[in-house]
């Protein structure tokens, strides 16, 4: 008798929002970094087998050869084949969004016994989880065994970067909206619900953290190492132009939000200066009236 009424103190304390809600919150967060994750993982594989191209293009000291039999390994043991399918169709997908914002992978239109696309989203969600971890692990050694790290000696610009930060935090908010929020609302709720503005707070902060510890410093190896393999007699392979692609399309997002902003705002300022206006008309048509009744 007592262990049934801790029992149902236990769920009563469970289902209060105060408790469901944060451990909803974080969840989101952790698994929206999934996506920025996955393009740091590919910049590092880009930038291992960059090495280890350049070794075998001119292997001249012992310490660059047994720093390539590593990344060898490393590239051996990540196949990024399935990991660049999924990201591509992320971030085409957020492109299209932008564009026309009207496509939408997840709806809440499915019966509660049968959910095909939500069931895609779980297999979509844990496949990239398991790549990205798996990846991500392998890859922590090799950034410690590099001396240089996985950056280059050549940035991008500030303006490159800014545009490439915009660009790449749409793509994790759409991967949060068709993919991360449907799985987690479905889980934790049972039912999906519309996103709150502490959930886009807390994803935006955890992007921004994400990006100054990590993303900043490393993500240009995508296109950097395309460009380095141009300048030397190596040929970019499909890899390097996959990742090539993947960040200018990122860039392209970029630039798309910027100027939907740039036309949301003159929108604004055009209908400010319109009511205005009118408000004006109406005021002095007003004062005539009042003028011609004395």
């Amino acid at each position: 008798m007592g262990w049934q009424i801790w029992q149902q103190k236990f769920q009563k304390l469970f289902n209060l929002a105060i408790l469901r809600e944060p451990f909803h919150i974080l969840t989101i967060s952790l698994l929206g970094l999934i996506l920025p994750l996955s393009f740091l993982l590919l910049a590092r594989i880009s930038y291992a087998r960059y090495l280890l191209t350049l070794d075998s293009y001119s292997s001249s000291t012992q310490d660059t050869t047994s720093t390539s039999s590593f990344v060898f390994s490393l590239s051996l043991y990540a196949n990024p084949a399935l990991l660049y399918f999924l990201v591509s169709i992320v971030s085409i997908a957020t492109l299209i969004h932008c564009l026309t914002g009207k496509l939408t992978l997840i709806t809440n239109t499915s019966t509660p016994t049968f959910r095909p696309k939500l069931y895609t989203a779980w297999i979509f969600l844990c496949t990239l989880q398991v790549c990205v971890g798996l990846g991500i692990q392998r890859s922590i050694p090799a950034e410690s065994t590099a001396d240089g790290g996985f950056g280059f000696d050549t940035e991008r610009s500030l303006f490159s970067r800014v545009i490439f930060f915009l660009g790449l935090h749409e793509t994790m908010f759409h991967w949060c909206r068709v993919v991360v929020k449907p799985v987690v609302d479905d889980t934790v709720f049972g039912v999906y619900r519309k996103e709150s503005l502490v959930e886009k707070v807390a994803v935006a902060v955890s992007f921004g953290s994400l990006w100054y510890w990590r993303l900043r410093g490393e993500i240009d190896s995508l296109v950097i190492v395309g460009e380095a393999k141009r300048e030397l007699p190596m040929g970019m392979g499909m890899a390097d132009f996959v990742g090539w692609w993947l960040y200018y399309l990122t860039v392209t997002i970029g630039m798309v939000r910027i100027v939907k902003g740039i036309l949301w705002f003159s929108m604004i300022l055009i209908c400010r200066r319109r009511i205005g206006e009118n408000l004006d008309d109406h005021t002095t048509t007003d004062e005539e009236k009042g003028l011609n009744s004395t």
